[in-house]
């Protein structure tokens, strides 16, 4: 692809001649073809501008600035968040293709029930009246030659425990079942397919296996009906809070470069209780996104501000890697963040993901680190109402669900249920424990419907 390139003040700018549409690319991982430009310096990249309009912050794709960060506030980052990149299959596309393994740092797990597999239990287990009945295994096998529709990111695996108390030497056991199974009559055939799916099969749909986690806080969902801190922050608030020099110079840096872009984030921030951002009142993301020596998929970021803007940087102890460039296919552009460095990126909108991480010569990746952070702000963070409120539907959450004598009560309650913060349980509990003007304020169809109640029986 061509660029329009210039140089203003040290800085390179580029501006993309065309966009090109990467939705094939979705969910599949970026390899050095996927970029014609590789970002290793100061930059600002845009978009190409709508007719006869400039350059500016409506078209801005990122930002990227080298040496940001000092060591003393990389490494109070470091400390504060490494430890919140956990295991996860809760990354969706952005996890990549399934491989080999339901596993994340290279370490051994359970393993996928591959396609071909999948299809040879459908096909044993067809009905005896089924269509293409003249079909064979070697035909099913030819389909999947060369590792076809490995490209998938979710799937089900092998019950472990169970296929061993029959088939001890676990690798290998399907073919083995497959071999004996074959010499069967259809009846019998049938009757093993649909076992060994009932059986051996988990009911569980997972997605690749990565080290990924998040810090800071959270909005409400359904199990979860309260804003919080994430249970990373919630656990080791203390440890955390030593991010907060880094977060307060990237907030600093945000208004520095993308001023419209940080104000209209202020604008959404400063409508919640400060105690919901990051590092205070003076930073103006919610959450952090920890990932250690994770190769993105490429994908979009969901749930941020669609106004705002994603700050992401790396931080690591040891910093000597190869690749791991960020890819945005869209642009054929990549950009080599090295720890300390800052790149403010619309991650929101734009396709992305990353090269091959290659630990140095003579280590493996499980003996490296490299974490990145991605800081935002998490647009339904606006639906939350102040600490104590969402506090008190915590508390209410689980009273409920210790209360063995609630009507509701049952083996693994969670303490959620519909309707339940529309209902007088609540009112009443929130008077109690909220106080007449918190429940006022939040709820004020509490007094009406007791209003109501009056004028009907006066």
């Amino acid at each position: 692809m061509d660029y329009d390139i210039q140089e203003v003040g040290g800085v390179k700018v580029y501006t993309a001649t065309q966009w090109i549409n990467s939705e094939d690319k979705l969910g599949t991982f970026m390899e050095d073809t996927d970029y014609d430009l590789l970002v290793e310096e100061d930059a600002d990249f845009y978009a190409p501008p709508a007719f006869g309009e400039e350059n500016g912050e409506q078209n801005i794709i990122f930002k990227y600035r080298r040496g940001i960060f000092t060591e003393e506030e990389q490494l109070g980052a470091y400390d504060a968040l490494r430890d919140a990149a956990v295991e996860t299959q809760n990354r969706g596309i952005a996890a990549g293709p399934k491989g080999e393994m339901l596993s994340a740092q290279g370490r051994g797990g359970r393993e996928w029930v591959t396609p071909f597999q999948q299809e040879v239990l459908s096909w044993m287990g067809r009905p005896l009246s089924a269509l293409y009945e003249d079909e064979t295994i070697d035909d099913i096998r030819a389909r999947h030659e060369g590792g076809k529709n490995k490209e998938d990111t979710r799937g089900v695996v092998w019950l472990r425990s169970e296929v061993t108390k029959e088939y001890p030497e676990y690798y290998g056991w399907f073919d083995q079942w497959l071999e004996t199974t074959l010499k069967l009559s259809r009846e019998e055939q049938i009757e093993e397919a649909n076992r060994i799916t009932s059986k051996f099969i988990s009911d569980t749909n997972y997605a690749q296996s990565v080290m990924s986690g998040i810090a800071g806080f959270y909005d409400r969902y359904p199990r979860i009906p309260y804003g919080r801190e994430t249970s990373y922050t919630e656990k080791n608030f203390e440890k955390y809070t030593g991010c907060y020099p880094f977060m307060r110079k990237l907030a600093n840096k945000f208004a520095e470069l993308l001023p419209e872009r940080h104000g209209k984030q202020v604008k959404q921030a400063n409508k919640l209780d400060d105690r919901f951002r990051v590092a205070g009142k003076d930073t103006p993301f919610t959450t952090i996104t920890v990932n250690k020596n994770f190769r993105t998929a490429a994908h979009r970021d969901a749930g941020d501000l669609t106004e705002g803007f994603s700050n992401l940087s790396v931080i690591a102890k040891d910093k000597v890697w190869s690749g791991g460039y960020l890819v945005l296919p869209e642009f054929r552009v990549a950009v080599n963040i090295r720890p300390g460095d800052l790149l403010l990126i619309n991650n929101h909108e734009g396709i992305h993901g990353n090269t091959p991480l290659l630990p140095p010569e003579g280590k493996t990746i499980e003996e490296m680190e490299r974490i990145s952070l991605v800081c935002y702000f998490r647009e339904k963070m606006l639906e939350l109402g102040e600490w104590e409120y969402e506090k008190t539907r915590k508390e209410f959450v689980e009273d409920r669900r210790k209360d063995k004598d609630h009507p509701m009560q049952r083996p693994l309650w969670n303490g959620v249920s519909p309707g339940m913060f529309e209902s007088q349980e609540w009112y009443d509990y929130l008077l109690a424990n909220g106080g007449a003007n918190m429940l006022e304020f939040y709820h004020p169809e509490a007094n009406k419907k007791e209003s109501s109640l009056e004028e009907f029986f006066a």
